[in-house]
């Protein structure tokens, strides 16, 4: 067996993949890249770990730092270390991603990088390997939201079936019939219907519903058909 004998020095860094849902879309959260090289490109938001840190707290110092966000809940999915990623120097990265209300946290973000929400199918080029992190942050995140009522958690206390159908769209980035979609959400349980309507989005308006948190537990694995052949998007 060949024995490793260098000494060369490998850098830990954090990356945070930031979804937000504004009611209607899912967008990715990026800011402009203010170092050498390519200074000035699409980023996620990056920092190196320092020696006294863990990485989730690295994650989530990264994150205020570029954005302002805080108190932001993110889940680490994987580790990025090709050789060749970072032109600089060896670097490993930390992934983290999130899927956020974009309405209440909206007021956190810093113009600091010039932070910017873009629609997924019009993300801009970014920098290293970033493309290939957002890209399996969203298999790793559809996979998650097909098996567990994670989405249902970032919407407002009350929502309509068309906006929880276009949470899931965006998401899955397909369309689901109409019909299929609400029959199949109302038999979880998990909703509670309310009296009030949505005039805005048509004449004949939609419902309110809000999320049964009691029955949570109990209905959880009724929700597992809600996305049909889920084996497609990952």
């Amino acid at each position: 067996m060949q024995k490793y004998s260098g000494q060369h020095r490998i850098l830990v860094a954090v990356d945070c993949i930031i979804f937000g849902f504004d009611g209607w879309n899912i967008k990715l959260l990026l800011v402009e890249r203010s170092l050498k090289p390519e200074n000035g490109k699409w980023s996620l938001m990056g920092g190196f770990m320092d020696a006294s840190e863990s990485p989730e707290d690295a994650a989530n110092r990264v994150l205020e730092e570029r954005t302002g966000l805080k108190n932001v809940y993110m889940e680490q999915f994987q580790v990025f270390g090709k050789p060749d990623r970072d032109p600089v120097e060896r670097t490993l990265s930390v992934a983290y991603f999130a899927l956020i209300d974009i309405q209440q946290y909206e007021k956190q973000l810093t113009n600091d990088n010039h932070p910017e929400w873009f629609l997924l199918d019009e993300m801009p080029d970014m920098v290293f390997d970033h493309a290939e992190m957002v890209k399996l942050a969203m298999k790793q995140l559809r996979y998650k939201a097909a098996l567990h009522p994670i989405l249902f958690q970032l919407l407002p206390g009350r929502f309509t079936i068309p906006q929880l159908q276009a949470l899931y769209e965006g998401v899955y980035q397909t369309k689901f019939d109409d019909r299929n979609f609400s029959r199949k959400l109302l038999s979880t349980g998990l909703l509670i219907k309310l009296a009030e309507k949505d005039k805005q989005s048509s004449k004949k308006g939609a419902f309110y519903y809000r999320l049964d948190q009691s029955n949570y537990e109990e209905k959880f694995e009724k929700f597992l058909n809600l996305v049909p052949t889920p084996d497609k998007f990952f």
